[in-house]
């Protein structure tokens, strides 16, 4: 069985970027362009090459100290840990970046992580490498290949409209204080900030499995 999480908004509660600017007092910048790709003006990829661009410079402790900043989702190790011990495989599909994808990494204990990564020169932020694009799903296909996760036996929890690839590889969908668009497509919808409340669905959904005579595939941790 294979979990595939969002990363912010969904184990992180809050977003990388945003915070970034914040510090260095251009919001307003990074939210235009952002709402440039909400309006369909520019695509998702060079949304973030012209935000990146805005933030050129930003030392890599200001990003640093921005992503330990950010906090974990309320249940986010425990629910991590819950899938685990239920023989789920975890990974994280992220369009942020490996800076703070890394970090949670270790401490929710996921296996997989899938995130871009930004480039410093200096000491200084330079540029972006995009190793997940706008569909979020060609990045982990490899993986649900290489396992043979059959789609009933992989779950995905997400929150926005980007994600929603995401949800083509899933038996399970979770919606995650999500957009209504996510919501509209979604198995199951959570509007609590505790990711605790995703476990339930997951064992009713398991345990229709296991009556439906399904063969569970459970990894050892």
């Amino acid at each position: 069985m294979l979990a595939i999480f969002d990363l912010e908004g969904v184990l992180v509660d809050g977003e990388f970027l945003p915070e970034l600017a914040k510090l260095k007092g251009i919001e307003d910048k990074i939210w235009d362009i952002t709402m440039k790709g909400i309006r369909g003006e520019i695509d998702w990829e060079q949304g973030l090459y012209l935000r990146i661009q805005q933030l050129k410079g930003a030392s890599y402790s200001d990003c640093l100290n921005v992503s330990n900043s950010l906090r974990l989702m309320p249940g986010a190790k425990e629910a991590c840990k819950i899938l685990r011990e239920m023989g789920f495989m975890l990974a994280s599909v992220s369009g942020g970046f490996t800076l703070l994808a890394e970090r949670i990494q270790k401490e929710v204990g996921l296996d997989y992580i899938f995130a871009n990564e930004l480039v410093f020169v200096g000491d200084r932020l330079d540029s972006v490498v995009i190793r997940v694009d706008s569909n979020k799903a060609n990045s982990i296909q490899g993986l649900v290949k290489t396992l043979e996760e059959p789609k009933e036996q992989i779950i995905a929890i997400v929150d926005g409209a980007n994600d929603l690839t995401l949800f083509e590889l899933a038996g399970l969908k979770i919606a995650f204080c999500a957009q209504p668009i996510v919501e509209s497509r979604a198995d199951v919808v959570i509007k609590e900030k505790d990711l605790r409340l995703a476990i339930p669905a997951i064992e009713k959904y398991i345990k229709k499995l296991l009556d439906d005579g399904v063969k569970i595939r459970r990894y050892k941790h």
